[in-house]
């Protein structure tokens, strides 16, 4: 197994609020990128006092990345004199910050459907390893899997990237919530 040829999910920071340029360079390449984005009333340009409805990045800075080692290197590269990109280390390991594929698909299934209710979780501000994990058996976050935590007197299912972010869903019924068995 080579690491540097490895594809996986990589957390990666990016000076001066400049993702979404990343995120052009990621998309000219083909290269499958994700920022998790909400949506955010600002004000309109120019001398108008009136708020406009607009999409932005939920945290400036943060872009996950699906590809090698040696591909993201190649890319730093590329746009290094304009961008300066980062990788989120592991404490422990002293590696790139790796996030598992079905981990990620679930944060993207949850962050990435911008018209329902999420609330996005500082994980050094909630202890997210009590609770039971859990896998949405139907409605829009079918198949997410997280664990069931109470966020604002509701029960969500929280999914969480290791230091670096998580995302809890909007309201789920206990109905559509399978306790995953070891």
């Amino acid at each position: 197994m080579n690491k540097s040829t490895d594809i996986h999910w990589y957390p990666l920071r990016v000076t001066y609020s400049r993702e979404l340029l990343l995120k052009e360079v990621l998309d000219t390449e083909k290269i499958e990128n994700f920022i998790p984005m909400h949506y955010e009333c600002v004000k309109a340009k120019g001398g108008d006092t009136s708020k406009k409805r607009k999409l932005v990045p939920v945290v400036h800075n943060l872009i996950f990345v699906r590809s090698s080692l040696k591909c993201i290197e190649r890319i730093k590269r590329s746009v290094a004199p304009l961008l300066v990109v980062r990788y989120i280390f592991d404490r422990e390991t002293r590696l790139p910050l790796v996030v598992p594929d079905t981990q990620m698909r679930s944060f993207i299934a949850v962050s990435g459907n911008y018209e329902e209710q999420v609330v996005y979780l500082d994980p050094a501000a909630n202890d997210l390893q009590k609770g039971d994990p859990v896998r949405i058996t139907g409605g829009v976050f079918d198949g997410v899997e997280g664990i069931v935590i109470r966020v604002k007197g509701d029960r969500r299912v929280v999914v969480c990237i290791q230091g670096v972010m998580a995302v809890a869903t909007a309201y789920i019924h206990p109905s559509l919530i399978k306790k995953i068995e070891d």
